[in-house]
């Protein structure tokens, strides 16, 4: 919803009487002002979803692929030897 002429008036005599009173408060409000905005536009790049996995998602991966290579193989081993085993 955007101002009125009336309100965008009154809000800029406010602004200047406020930069009148206390110009340090002024460049203290710019300052917060302009780090806030850059920390919304940092924000909005890094919404952004990523394509490649992070570092450690890749390491968890690789880890449970090993881990289910060695049981797998082991159970295989198992299997194999149990019916080596068995009489015929």
């Amino acid at each position: 919803m955007a101002w009125s002429q009336e309100e965008e008036r009154i809000l800029l005599r406010i602004e200047r009487h406020l930069i009148d009173e206390d110009p340090r408060l002024a460049a203290r409000l710019e300052s917060f002002d302009r780090r806030v905005r850059r920390r919304e536009e940092d924000g909005r790049r890094r919404e952004r979803p990523s394509r490649r996995p992070g570092r450690s998602t890749v390491v968890l991966m690789t880890s449970w692929l090993l881990i289910a290579t060695l049981i797998a193989t082991l159970l295989i081993l198992v299997l194999r030897h149990e019916a080596a085993a068995l009489p015929l």
